[in-house]
């Protein structure tokens, strides 16, 4: 359509009667005579908009996500952060109660003792070639580490020093080939010498061939003259597997030690040996064995009196006792 003077009163004239009929709609609310025409419009230009929302809507959703993908990237960028921290700081907690707890216990042994010490902690592990089994401590000369101190932590004996730096030591550890240590026997005092076996139980010969070992039964370092390198009474180990002694002169048992060398952290060098040898005091003591679990019986006798029915009875019993 050319733009002319008709054209413009034309268009001039739909917008006032569009105007006027909006009027009159809104004065006449539901009674409103185009009510009839907007509903037959609605019944066809409805599915167009419809499909066309339908259509358009996922575009207008991905603008959208575009627009505030920024934000969003940021939040979970934060929020991970936190999570991570969160994490760390979890991990941190519980490991200084793990420490603490290793600490307090190698305490209690060194007063149990009477060993002055010198705190340390595990900061490399020695070559995997070969059979040696050692570690590297934060501790050396300039702590008043020598050669030759014992090293023990929270469970027993971990080893003793090898070789001395101005800042660190090498511990050779209880459960290497080359390592020996006088044994003493729990309440008995039979004596004996350890030799380490790798990962496998402590090779221990009993110098009394005929001396009565059992297994669960308990060893601690005999110790040596002037306390180097060992001092006495440090836990060793248990019991758990004793050799026949076909008649010789010595005896082999394999005990267990009660450290775990695979997981060392917190130890402790001996730097002041006991006065007195402790003997058995350092052990821990032994749990109490199980109580027998009390079993109820109920056992049906036949009463006294004729045409009488059966009176129940109850017995209680141990379980062991209850079998036997």
């Amino acid at each position: 359509m050319r733009d002319t003077r008709e054209s413009r009163l034309l268009l001039v004239l739909l917008i006032a009667i569009a105007f006027a009929l909006i009027t009159v709609d809104i004065r006449a609310g539901e009674e409103s005579p185009v009510d009839g025409a907007r509903k037959a419009a609605a019944a066809v230009f409805g599915p167009v908009e419809k499909g066309v929302a339908t259509a358009v809507g996922p575009v207008a959703n991905a603008i959208g996500a575009v627009r505030d993908s920024d934000e969003r990237h940021n939040r979970i960028t934060r929020l991970e952060q936190e999570n991570a921290l969160l994490k760390t700081r979890m991990g941190s907690d519980e490991r200084a109660k793990s420490r603490i707890h290793e600490l307090d216990e190698m305490l209690k042994r060194a007063g149990a003792g009477q060993y002055g010490i010198k705190g340390a902690e595990v900061i490399a592990i020695g070559s995997a070639q070969g059979f040696s089994w050692t570690v590297t401590i934060d501790a050396g000369s300039k702590d008043g580490i020598e050669r030759d101190m014992t090293v023990l932590n929270g469970d027993g004996l971990v080893g003793r020093v090898t070789t001395v730096g101005p800042d660190t030591s090498t511990v050779l550890l209880a459960n290497d080939p080359d390592f020996t240590v006088g044994t003493r026997l729990e309440q008995s005092g039979e004596l004996g010498f350890a030799t380490g076996q790798g990962d496998r139980a402590l090779s221990v010969q009993m110098l009394n061939g005929r001396a009565k070992v059992s297994p669960g039964d308990r060893l601690v370092t005999f110790g040596s003259r002037a306390n180097k390198p060992f001092v006495p009474g440090v836990p060793l180990g248990e019991v758990v597997r004793v050799d026949p002694s076909n008649g010789g002169l010595t005896r082999t048992i394999h005990v267990r030690p009660f450290v775990g060398f695979s997981r060392l952290d917190i130890v402790g060098v001996v730097v002041v040996p006991p006065r007195d040898d402790p003997r058995d005091a350092v052990l821990p003591p032994k749990p109490e064995p199980p109580k027998p679990t009390p079993t109820v019986t109920v056992t049906v006798t036949p009463s006294s009196s004729a045409g009488g029915t059966p009176t129940p009875s109850v017995s209680g019993r141990p379980a062991d006792e209850e079998e036997r």
